[in-house]
């Protein structure tokens, strides 16, 4: 019997790097890179992706905590408005669940974490140059200098996850 997947939506940092991030993880069936949008005062679209899994495989704990460790899920820098740092979730029980999960992380990391669970309210697909930006040419610089350290973490810390 097959698994339905479960969705959530992730922003923190820029898509290209967000979407390489959980295209690595085992249980991640497909990754939409885009826009998100909250409620306010979190309506205006920011890069993010929406992630389809399979949680018989990996858990939204997993998911949650390599998001965290992979953008700077502590940092309120200049570019929030376009790298909000966020769980998008399309229901309570997801609300409640993935608040639940930061509450708890919270306290392995040094500062004050400052990744938000909003309301998903709607998605818009970045254009179709943008996307698989690691998967069809990982050497741009780009992807050495910013997506490569973020996978080696990864590979490290979720080894049983990582592909």
């Amino acid at each position: 019997m097959s698994h339905a997947l479960e969705k959530i939506g992730v922003g923190g940092g820029c898509h290209w790097c967000t979407e390489a991030v959980f295209e690595s993880l085992r249980g991640v069936a497909q990754v939409q890179q885009g826009f998100i949008q909250s409620l306010p005062p979190n309506e205006s679209f920011s890069e993010a992706v929406v992630l389809h899994y399979n949680s018989e495989q990996i858990t939204l704990k997993i998911l949650i905590e390599a998001h965290l460790r992979t953008h700077a899920s502590t940092s309120e820098h200049s570019m929030r408005s376009k790298y909000r740092s966020a769980i998008y979730a399309f229901d309570q029980h997801q609300i409640d669940s993935s608040t639940d999960i930061l509450n708890a992380l919270q306290e392995e990391f040094d500062k004050p974490l400052i990744t938000r669970v909003l309301q998903f309210v709607e998605f818009k697909a970045s254009d179709e140059r943008f996307r698989n930006y690691y998967a069809t040419d990982p050497s741009r610089p780009f992807c050495t200098t910013y997506i490569d350290p973020k996978l080696a973490l990864l590979r490290k810390r979720f080894s049983g996850y990582s592909n």
